[in-house]
């Protein structure tokens, strides 16, 4: 019978456990979210700005899962792809040109994987699903 030092059983055992403890985040999925930022630098992202953001959702009877304020930018997150492309809209009109408002995926890791750096795998473009896009050829300029 071919026997092993304990050393190396304990090994695996210990790479096994930590590999499967920061996989776990990957179980967790995404929340659809929009995300606030400012346009320029002389447009801040603050209490004021999720106030408004807040006020103008739920006039538009969206109720956001949670508002957050994280490096000077604004994410709220939606339980629904369809509330968070409603919420867009409504925030680009309310908000006008002094924030960029974009559609995000934002990952729904609880805070204490996040406490200790555990982050979902992100996938590529590629698996994904890829990404489409349509071309058009001025062919007068091609010509000349």
């Amino acid at each position: 019978m071919n026997q092993y030092p304990a050393w190396k059983y304990v090994l695996i055992l210990v790479v096994t456990v930590v590999g499967i403890f920061y996989a776990l985040p990957n179980l967790y999925g995404e929340d659809p979210a929009v995300q606030v930022s400012p346009a320029r630098a002389a447009v801040s992202v603050d209490d004021e700005t999720a106030g408004v953001v807040e006020a103008r959702l739920s006039e538009a009877g969206l109720e956001p899962l949670r508002v957050e304020t994280l490096d000077g930018r604004l994410l709220v997150r939606f339980g629904n792809a369809e509330d968070q492309l409603k919420a867009a809209d409504v925030l680009r009109q309310a908000l006008g040109e002094d924030y960029v408002v974009a559609l995000n995926l934002a990952p729904s890791t609880p805070a204490w994987l996040r406490a200790i750096n555990a982050l979902p795998m992100y996938l590529g473009l590629d698996l994904r699903g890829g990404v489409h896009f349509l071309m058009e050829v001025d062919m007068d300029a091609a010509m000349e």
